[in-house]
């Protein structure tokens, strides 16, 4: 279910990027297509945080020696 999230999350980043650079570039609407080109950058940053493993479980239990 994880993966599944993610891919959307990529592919939606990739649509508010590009959609983002069409408006800037064809529309010349700069406030909305930067706002749209920011939150794609925020997928891909969330997308980054969540594929990056973090610390085993087991290896925060404290042991008793």
């Amino acid at each position: 279910m994880a993966a599944t999230i993610l891919s959307i999350l990529m592919l939606a980043g990739l649509l508010l990027t590009g959609g983002g650079m069409y408006a800037v570039v064809k529309k010349g609407d700069r406030k909305r297509g930067i706002l749209m080109i920011i939150a794609g950058l925020v997928m891909f940053a969330n997308v980054a945080i969540s594929a990056i493993p973090g610390p085993d479980v087991p290896m925060l239990k404290r042991q008793a020696n």
